[in-house]
């Protein structure tokens, strides 16, 4: 080994160390921070933050199935009781009796300044009259209890109407004592954790805290002393305990836990078929793992080049790291076979340094995206490729050792020529298939390419599906459509919320919204509680009004004491603050609705539906249009999140254009005459339209995965038309039995490789398979077929000039 292969080994371990240290102490997410614009509008910026860090991402619905309903119920009483003991939770809630009794506590208390009802007429002599007539009518009817023991406090029933205004949204129903299920098949429970939704180790360790107090509970809880004997022979005959899980912070956990099984599992697949196969052409562990140096170190490198570049590597990025396989492993493919009696660095690396670079190119076209998540692909995937090409280049043949035996597979390329040289491909039947392939595509343009963000979700359908029904059972606040109001205050974004909703109780009225819920109706702005507080009369005031009012009423003189104490008391009463909600059911509600972000308050207002009706977002604008457009947005979030994947993948699709402008130009700066720059690229550009077109005729419609996957195919497909194009342009054609050899190793193990990955349950990495594995094949296949025929006559015969 001379002196520059001593440095350039230990260049090579330096950089290794160096990269390991920056993997190790890199920071990693998962969230959708990578299909934002780096410069996003103020609509995609507030869907996003709502989306990943929002309160609503915080809540976790939490539903007991099994046994019957007393156990159920027992089982929620002592999870809650667990887990809000637990600092990872700020409120969990189960509908107790002592919470509810917390609810009307402070609905009697702050009944003035909640009540929509409360006005200067409300309080007036005809106002007063009307409100205890309606309070002694509902004395007398069924429901009438609760009104009875509050006559004498508040006869105009305020508290009444705050508990209906406050319970006007979709309220769980209560069995034994705890919310429930509406068939009565679960007990439910809603918690909120103090970590965002974003925060995806701590969603883990939130969802790993309620798992594991559920199993101590399900096998260690004592029995019921009141429960009889017959109650415990039939709740031991049902179904077990089962919990049920669901919202975005157990979705992202899912999701990452499904994302890292599958990867790892098919990860591992692939790599023992590649090794199997590269064993049975190698015969050799040593130039086996000789040749998977530059692989492991190109892997390491883009990882650590992302980390350098963006500060964070997106998961997204890692699964990504599989696909760099499907080119680097060439790479050493091609010195080991085909280098047998031949110069590499004069002959085999130029070949494999243009196919380096026309990837280098392709993937060099994400690097400008507005979208970090493809600016990562991008910076990766070079990053990658080089680094895997020089450790080819300059590290691997001084490591080699001088009697390293590598099996002579001189005979297999040998046949290969031999069969190639009897198949005629005329030129008219390659225009053809691109003509029918291009007809199909035509055919399929309007559902070639999907528009739903969906469509990447590794979450179950089976799980989307349980999440909307917990959703509708627990009224907990949906995020189809809604207004978002922005303000630069708690105060401004409460009275701008007001101001919306007083649009909105119109909208309803005219049954173009079916209900929706606002921060407002639980936390009334300071100015909407003076205002109320001001509608009260003086003392004086109102025991004349009320001796007027109860007139003819059979109602005893000083029966209303201990309303006037109370009225006057809150005359002076302190307006209700986030602070006084504490301990209450309606501070989970304001948490939800309203939180500060950035430096802005905001307040979510969802919308809901009449029964079997979509919501009219177009005349919801247009009622709210005349309030500030900088402070009230109205937003379908399905759309939103559809058109921002939809400007994603344009972007991609544009960039990607761009990009293999840059390989034909680098081609021809590289090749010189225009035929060969064709026949290197219409193998590829066919082999990418043949799987187009299958795709598009099986139903499958393409997302960004699959555009990667494309890109990957025209990388590693460009190695194998370049070595045609070589030896096409070569006289002596002695080495081509090696080149086909090598050719027909490298297809075997990408296809191989990405083979598996297309059986996944994952969106993401089924996408690349289908399209990769068999991409590179038809490259190869494409690229042999159309290669002059002459390249494969008899070494002796000469090929023309």
């Amino acid at each position: 080994m001379n002196r520059r292969s001593v440095l350039a080994v230990g260049v090579w371990l330096l950089g290794l160390a160096v990269a390991a240290g920056i993997v190790a102490r890199a920071r990693y997410t998962a969230d959708l921070s990578a299909f934002l614009p780096r410069t996003p509008s103020p609509m995609q910026q507030l869907l996003v933050q709502q989306i990943s860090s929002g309160p609503a991402s915080r809540l976790i619905l939490i539903g007991i199935g099994g046994l019957d309903a007393a156990g159920r119920a027992r089982a929620s009483r002592a999870l809650a009781g667990t887990l809000r003991a637990q600092p990872q939770f700020l409120v969990v809630e189960n509908g107790e009796q002592d919470g509810n009794a917390r609810d009307r506590e402070f609905a009697f208390d702050h009944r003035y300044q909640l009540s929509t009802a409360v006005t200067a007429q409300h309080f007036g002599i005809d106002g007063l009259r009307a409100a205890i007539t309606a309070t002694m009518d509902l004395m007398a009817s069924p429901a009438g209890l609760l009104a009875k023991s509050l006559f004498r406090s508040d006869p105009t029933g305020e508290t009444l109407q705050v508990v209906d205004q406050l319970s006007g949204t979709a309220q769980p129903r209560m069995l034994a004592g705890v919310w429930s299920s509406r068939d009565g098949a679960r007990a439910l429970l809603l918690a909120q954790t103090r970590a965002s939704g974003a925060d995806t180790d701590a969603q883990a360790r939130a969802v790993g805290l309620i798992r594991s107090a559920f199993t101590r509970i399900t096998t260690t809880a004592p029995a019921d002393p009141v429960t009889t004997t017959a109650t415990a022979a039939a709740s031991s005959a049902a179904a077990p305990l089962v919990l049920q899980l669901s919202g975005p912070g157990v979705f992202s956990v899912q999701a990452r836990s499904t994302i890292e099984r599958e990867a790892l599992r098919l990860s591992l697949l692939s790599t023992a078929l590649i090794v199997t196969l590269l064993l049975l052409v190698y015969r050799s562990v040593a130039v086996l793992l000789f040749g998977l140096l530059p692989v492991a170190s190109g892997a390491l490198a883009g990882v650590a080049a992302v980390a350098l570049g963006f500060g964070v590597v997106h998961g997204i990025t890692l699964g990504f790291g599989i696909t760099l396989i499907g080119e680097s492993v060439d790479y050493p493919i091609y010195l080991f076979v085909q280098s047998r009696g031949r110069q590499f660095h004069g002959v085999l690396w130029p070949t494999i340094a243009l196919g380096a670079l026309t990837s280098i190119c392709g993937f060099a076209s994400l690097l400008p995206s507005a979208f970090p998540g493809l600016a990562q692909l991008g910076l990766y995937s070079i990053s990658g490729l080089v680094v895997a090409a020089a450790v080819t280049r300059w590290v691997l043949p001084p490591l080699l050792p001088a009697r390293l035996a590598i099996i002579d597979l001189a005979p297999l390329g040998a046949f290969a020529r031999r069969s190639l040289a009897r198949v005629r491909v005329p030129l008219a039947g390659a225009v053809l298939l691109t003509v029918l392939c291009a007809l199909v595509l035509y055919q399929h343009r309007h559902r070639l390419w999907t528009r739903d963000l969906a469509a990447l979700s590794p979450v179950p359908a089976a799980s989307l599906r349980l999440d909307a029904q917990m959703r509708a059972d627990l009224g907990a606040p949906d995020v189809s459509n809604l207004v978002m109001i922005s303000a630069d205050s708690e105060q401004a974004a409460l009275r701008w919320a007001e101001a919306a909703g007083g649009r909105l109780d119109g909208l309803v009225a005219a049954g173009v919204v079916g209900s929706y819920d606002s921060p407002a109706r639980y936390l009334p702005s300071q100015a909407t509680q003076a205002a109320r507080l001001a509608a009260l009369p003086d003392d004086a005031q109102l025991r004349a009004r009320l001796a007027a009012a109860t007139t003819g009423l059979p109602i005893a003189p000083g029966a209303f004491e201990p309303f006037l104490q109370q009225v006057a008391a809150q005359r002076q009463a302190g307006p209700i603050t986030r602070a006084t909600l504490q301990g209450t059911s309606l501070a989970l509600a304001v948490d939800a609705l309203l939180w500060r972000q950035d430096g802005q308050w905001r307040a979510l207002l969802p919308l809901h539906a009449t029964a079997g009706d979509d919501i009219d977002v177009a005349r919801v604008r247009a009622s709210l249009a005349t309030l500030a457009p900088a402070h009230v947005a109205v937003l379908n979030v399905r759309q939103q999140t559809d058109a921002l994947y939809a400007g994603y993948l344009a972007a991609a699709l544009r960039l990607s254009l761009l990009g293999f402008a840059a390989i034909v130009l680098l081609l021809v700066i590289a090749l010189r005459r225009p035929y060969r720059v064709v026949r290197v690229i219409a193998p590829l550009l066919l082999a990418v339209l043949v799987v187009t077109a299958a795709l598009a005729l099986a139903g499958v419609q393409l997302t960004i995965l699959h555009l990667i996957g494309m890109l990957l195919t025209v990388a590693v497909g460009s190695n194998y038309a370049l070595f045609f194009d070589r030896s096409a342009a070569e006289r002596d054609l002695s080495g081509l039995p090696r080149t086909l050899a090598s050719l027909m190793i490298a297809n075997a193990s990408t296809v191989l490789g990405f083979m598996v990955l297309a059986f996944s349950s994952v969106p993401v990495l089924s996408a690349l398979g289908m399209t990769v594995a068999p991409g590179t094949l038809l490259a190869l296949l494409f690229a042999a077929l159309l290669a002059p025929r002459s390249l494969f006559a008899a070494p002796a015969e000469p090929l023309p000039a």
